[in-house]
């Protein structure tokens, strides 16, 4: 970050934080209970673990109960994974590829599937139909629970815990026996450790038992004066597997401590200080996935963070954490009484008011909270749980879903100023090159690299167990539309030049995979399914693969555009470039129904789900943007037809889904029925600490809904940015500044009774800013480190 666009945001953040921020706190009058036993079924939800407030520094994950007489913090560690690496390429697949091809192209759906169930699948069992926590494909597990004993039953009132997102600290206060006692918990990034301090207004008033414990594997010790749980994971091929280890010692100011018998005793403290720090001994090194010294690393980490200053820690975890938060503040004038409602009050006021500002602007500030808390530089990225899971069994192993699960996990981080955050989905993408291209040879006879609907922390990329959502092929290319973003938003050309080969290496399968179809001598994809929807074929057979699918055909060309644009930057002469800009043009284009919709499949058929949960043919409109553009301006409309009718039809149940069309909605211009879905979000997917529901919890619906409304207030792409494009009728006055548009520009705005009142572009990279303001339209040559008021271009 250069020191010019630093100062423009800590000017931003100085004046903003104090008026516009303090206020953003998630607050409760009662607590989780902590002594609620965890369901054994992955997918059915833990009511009271919904209720605690999650903490995060990227790495290490909690969830703070907040109980008075016995505390739980349920604990994470974000690589702690069982499974292993395993070879679930099938060699046969590609011998059975040509005549599933010509079945699926004569019309023998029924034929072209069984072969398809019998051949296009993955060796092995892959995932364990999203139940692999004993198989090889692994899960991602509780690393376990820090459980606070305080004895008895006694009475307490005056209750309140709260998360304050602009400290990233969550506290606890209540009065018991006469006494006010006050609980303050953070994880700190730069030292990696949680810290839990006690205090209370009367001496010798702390006494509790500690102990670390999981479900399974694991074992605490208490040796030098401090409990160490540690363990082997199951690696799912009978054997072990990760390694881990989670360190807690505790600092006092008067009373005692004892450590022994697998606790931590304290009795009479005036003041107590809980350290813990956790670490596994993984490293995404494919093929050894291993190395990393996790018992040396927590020693020290641990040691460091117990012979610091408390009010020193505190205060380097406040730093980091801001200098990502406070990058963007958010007002819709919101009324003063919201604050004063709990956030469980607020969500059920919501559903008799219908809409509540100030809960959009909680909202969307905790989405940006949550990816600061659940992805940062040199750990793994965000999965579909972000960093918080409390079962053996996360639902659908809490991997990395690619069909678009993974990808809206980080929709946010360039638009909403993290763009460092969006690193470990980089590098994670790009660690999946090796395994890929094993896959795309092995699996499909192909060069490149390629991925199905699912991966782990092991390399997997083969399809997953059925064809009809595993054998969905697109999706190297939608991961790659990640590593173009990071450049369309930073113009980093070094950056371009190091993902480049991962681009060229996802293109180059897709030339390959591409065939002609006879019929009318375009190139389509295929066998593939349109991400787990499925269609009535024409010989009375039930369907999911087909050849040409719109949301397959619509990411290849996207990708062969970006890398044919990537090509013209770094001056890449190949001759393969130019074959895959001759192949563009022969794409098969999506079609248009009769009845004015934007087709799925290549021929129109009719869905099983009218109301499927998935959008994949609109994939144009959003995450891309093809479709935005003037010469199609027919294929918008038509997806624009398909949306409204999947939502008639009862799309839009599930949280992610709901928060895809809130960001389809802005693009669409129409911001009051993007606001209906993120009412519906509200009411229908919210847990009581506003995590997002499939059901079962999944983060990327809350990193969705973030995002859609960052996209209602601002768009972009390499050629414009409009400002308020999609206002909805109920957001009469706000501020929004901080937000990101591609280019490198960053974006101040204030509007007053709908419309613009003053607005500023910050050029980080210098070059040229289109701006669109509803009719109006400006050019600006810009020079890097500049900020340019544009009210007399754009305001009345």
């Amino acid at each position: 970050m250069n020191k010019l666009f630093a100062l423009f945001i800590f000017t931003l953040s100085f004046n903003n934080a104090k008026s516009q921020q303090d206020n953003l706190k998630l607050w409760y009058r009662h607590p989780a209970n902590a002594l609620t036993k965890d369901l054994p079924d992955a997918f059915k939800e833990d009511s009271e673990w919904l209720k605690a407030l999650p903490l995060g520094n990227g790495n290490i994950g909690a969830m703070v109960f907040g109980d008075v007489n016995n505390e739980r913090v349920q604990l994470n560690e974000k690589t702690l994974w069982s499974g292993s690496l395993y070879d679930n390429d099938n060699p046969e697949a590609k011998k059975n590829l040509q005549e599933i091809r010509t079945l699926l192209f004569e019309g023998k759906y029924k034929e072209a599937t069984e072969l398809s169930m019998k051949t296009q699948i993955c060796r092995g069992v892959g995932s364990g139909h999203g139940m692999g926590a004993k198989v090889p494909f692994g899960c991602f597990q509780t690393l376990g629970d820090l459980r606070l004993d305080f004895g008895g039953n006694a009475y307490y009132s005056d209750y309140y815990r709260e998360l304050d997102l602009h400290t990233a600290i969550a506290t606890v206060s209540y009065l018991k026996d006469g006494i006010h006692f006050k609980r303050e918990y953070f994880i700190s990034a730069p030292a990696n450790v949680l810290a839990i301090r006690f205090t209370a207004d009367k001496k010798k008033s702390i006494s509790f038992s500690a102990t670390l414990d999981r479900p399974e594997r694991f074992g605490t010790i208490a040796q030098n004066d401090e409990l160490t749980m540690s363990g082997t994971m199951d690696n799912g091929q009978s054997g072990e597997g990760m390694k881990y280890m989670a360190r807690l010692k505790a600092k006092l100011i008067g009373g005692t401590q004892k450590v022994s018998d697998q606790h931590i005793i304290i009795k009479n403290a005036d003041e107590v200080i809980l350290y813990l720090t956790a670490l596994t001994n993984y490293l995404p090194n494919y093929p050894i996935f291993k190395g990393r010294d996790y018992k040396k690393i927590t020693s020290t980490n641990l040691q460091r963070a117990y012979t610091s200053s408390y009010f020193q820690l505190k205060k380097t975890h406040i730093e980091d954490y801001q200098h990502y938060f406070n990058r963007v503040s958010f007002s819709l004038g919101a009324k003063e009484d919201s604050p004063a409602l709990a956030t469980d009050e607020l969500l059920n006021r919501i559903k008799s008011i219908g809409n509540d500002n100030y809960l959009t602007q909680l909202y969307f500030q905790y989405g940006r909270y949550l990816l600061i808390a659940s992805s940062r530089e040199n750990s793994l990225p965000a999965n579909l749980q972000g960093i918080w899971a409390n079962k053996i069994q996360t639902p659908w192993n809490g991997d990395y879903h690619t069909d678009i699960n993974v990808e809206m996990n980080y929709w946010l981080s360039e638009t909403c100023n993290l763009s460092e955050l969006s690193r470990p989905l980089i590098s994670f993408i790009k660690g999946l090159e090796k395994p890929g291209a094993k896959t795309a040879s092995t699996q499909f006879g192909a060069r490149g690299w390629c991925i199905g609907p699912i991966t782990n922390v092991w390399g997997f990329t083969s399809p997953g167990e059925h064809p009809s959502w595993g054998l969905t092929l697109g999706l190297a290319g939608w991961l790659c539309q990640h590593l173009w973003e990071h450049y369309a938003f930073t113009k980093d050309t070094n950056y371009l030049r190091s993902v480049y080969p991962n681009l060229k290496g996802a293109a180059t399968f897709y030339y390959d995979w591409l065939v002609k179809d006879p019929t009318n001598g375009k190139y389509v994809s295929g066998p593939s399914a349109s991400s787990e929807n499925s269609f009535y074929a024409p010989d009375g057979s039930i369907a999911a693969l087909s050849m040409g699918p719109s949301l397959d055909q619509e990411i290849i060309e996207e990708l062969f555009g970006n890398v044919i644009k990537a090509a013209t930057l770094l001056q890449d002469k190949d001759a393969m470039i130019d074959s895959i800009k001759i192949r563009k043009q022969e794409l098969l284009q999506p079609g248009i129904a009769e009845d004015g919709r934007l087709m799925e499949w290549a021929k129109p058929f009719k869905e099983v789900e009218p109301g499927h949960r998935h959008l994949s043919h609109l994939y144009a409109v959003y995450p891309g943007d093809e479709f935005d553009k003037k010469d199609n301006s027919k294929y918008f409309e038509a997806a624009r037809k398909s949306l409204a009718y999947r939502f008639a039809n009862g799309s839009g149940q599930t949280g992610w889904s709901a928060a895809w069309m809130v960001n389809l909605w802005a693009r669409f211009k129409d911001g009051d029925e993007a606001l209906k879905l993120l009412h519906k979000i509200y009411t229908n997917s919210t847990a009581t600490n506003l995590f997002d529901f499939h059901p079962p919890f999944q983060i990327d619906g809350n990193f969705g809904a973030t995002t859609g409304i960052a996209e209602m207030l601002l768009q972009s792409d390499l050629e414009s940015i409009a400002l308020l494009p999609a206002l909805p009728t109920q957001w009469q006055n706000g501020q929004i500044k901080g937000l990101c548009a591609r280019g490198g520009f960053v974006v101040n705005m204030k509007w007053e009774k709908g419309k613009l009142k003053n607005a500023s572009i910050f050029s980080k990279k210098g070059g040229l800013a289109k701006i669109v303001y509803g009719n109006k339209k400006i050019s600006l040559q810009t020079k890097a480190g500049v900020n340019y008021p544009l009210n007399k271009f754009l305001v009345n």
